[in-house]
């Protein structure tokens, strides 16, 4: 499908990787000149721990490029060609299929897909066709997972396990175009099929996992406690994760990373997310302190916990969600945000046309949603994340979205935070910039890296490039918690 958007703003809306696209994304359609940020513009210097105090004058203050050594030298990047640019155009031409294709792909190193499986699937799809997107993944879902009941009736629990494991992947990938409101009952089914699918995996996998409810106000959240191999008390990974993401996908986007190497993970679906989405019927909120502090609360009573050194990670819209719960609870001894943004709800006023962008706040509703369905109508990239952003917040119109999203900012509130912190971007993330926003504001011990093209890392999420993810991100979190 070719989009009426020229390249710049159609990559500000790519859906890309890991990852969902958040408003702090729309902020590239204004003065947009590249779907590449220049990568030659950060300087990587020594990696060391962040262990000074958490003044302004004093914060341990390091940037580096994710492949950057521990030399004291200064390096440059080659930027990349305009378009196309990273991991793109792999299976799609269409940016928001191929983004959600290369989120599955990034599954596979922790046994989330397989490559044969995703890319016979993709081929089967009609370009641009979501129903046909649901029914192909759909389709491969239901065959693994056949695949994986007849391997557990026979005892073969491994191989049950792995193909658990994929159907997870693929089921989540089935209900990726349904969020739009009112709610899909193909969107209910592939959630409920891949925690299904999940949780079968899990009573065979490797590690102990432990289906949780965490008290919530006048409700309780439903998550996954991992243990690790070892005796305990171990580290502790919280993980958040984005805007269509589940706790069982962060199993595949830092789960099993952390387990490897001795940490037990906590996986929740907050208010928008997964199940507290779609049984609960619970909506995003700005202050996610009031989530994650209940999550902490749960861990701390728990014998398995080195309650001084819980971690949390937050991913793609959780680069938001986690940030801004570190500035009220300071019971985390180190934060990583991925896709970290600064100022993503005022940053949504570059979703309306440029000459209704000021009326915002005060324009007549009616003109003004008249323009964004109009957007809509003219580009599923648009419609696809305004519709998303009305199911997952609550509201009934795309203005209400855009003007109830104003509260989701960390500006003002960043010097709260009090952990050692660990910014990430990729290059080329079309979220990028507003990263350095908040890296700049923080004045805890802070450290900035920037995932590049040329290490195939520069998408969302870095999607496809999990292995080096993972090493960059645990290397630092284990020298932090180890200060």
């Amino acid at each position: 499908m070719t989009s009426p958007l020229p390249l710049s703003r159609r990559r500000a809306l790519t859906l890309g990787g890991a990852g969902l696209l958040g408003l702090g994304a729309t902020a590239a359609l204004a003065g947009c000149t590249s779907g590449t940020p220049d990568a030659a513009a950060v300087t990587t210097a020594p990696t060391t721990s962040a262990t000074t105090t958490s003044s302004a004058s004093s914060a341990a203050s390091t940037s580096m490029s994710a492949s950057s050594s521990t030399a004291a030298t200064t390096a440059t990047t080659t930027p990349a060609p305009l378009a196309p640019v990273g991991m793109t155009e792999l299976a799609f031409t269409d940016p928001e299929f191929d983004g959600q294709f290369l989120r599955a792909l990034d599954t596979i190193f922790d046994g989330g897909a397989d490559v044969s499986e995703c890319f016979v699937t993709a081929r089967r799809i009609v370009p641009g066709d979501t129903d046909s997107w649901y029914e192909q993944w759909t389709a491969t879902a239901d065959r693994i997972m056949a695949i994986g009941d007849k391997s557990a009736a026979a005892g073969h629990d491994v191989s049950a396990h792995q193909a658990y494991l994929r159907a997870v992947t693929y089921y989540r990938t089935a209900g990726t175009f349904m969020y739009a409101p009112p709610m899909d009952p193909r969107f209910v089914q592939s959630y409920e099929s891949q925690r299904a699918a999940f949780q079968k995996a899990a009573a065979l996998g490797r590690w102990t996992t432990e289906i949780v409810q965490i008290p919530y106000e006048n409700t309780t959240l439903e998550g996954y406690f991992i243990l690790p191999d070892g005796d305990g008390p171990f580290r502790t990974l919280v993980m958040v994760d984005g805007y269509d993401g589940t706790k069982e996908e962060m199993f595949f986007s830092g789960g099993t990373a952390a387990l490897e190497r001795g940490y037990a993970v906590l996986l929740v679906d907050g208010p928008g997310q997964g199940g507290a989405l779609i049984e609960q019927k619970l909506y995003f909120r700005p202050d996610w302190e009031k989530v994650v502090t209940p999550q902490i609360d749960w861990l701390v009573q728990r014998p398995e916990v080195d309650v001084e050194k819980i971690a949390l990670i937050g991913r793609s819209w959780g680069g938001y969600l986690a940030p801004r719960a570190a500035t009220a609870e300071h019971r985390i001894a180190a934060l990583i945000a991925d896709a970290a943004q600064y100022t993503p709800g005022p940053r949504g006023a570059f979703m309306m046309p440029e000459q209704y962008r000021d009326e915002l706040y005060t324009g007549d509703p009616a003109v003004l949603n008249a323009a964004l369905e109009a957007e809509m109508a003219q580009s599923s990239e648009i419609r696809f994340t305004l519709l998303r952003g009305m199911l997952t917040h609550g509201f009934d119109t795309p203005l209400d979205y855009l003007r109830g999203a104003v509260d989701y900012t960390i500006k003002g509130l960043a010097d709260r935070i009090t952990c050692p912190t660990l910014i990430c971007e990729a290059e080329n993330d079309v979220r990028g910039g507003d990263a350095k926003p908040l890296y700049e504001a923080l004045t805890a011990p802070k450290t900035y890296v920037l995932f590049t093209n040329a290490e195939g890392a520069g998408e969302h999420d870095e999607a496809g490039a999990a292995s080096l993810f993972g090493q960059v991100v645990f290397d630092w979190l284990d020298e932090t918690l180890a200060g």
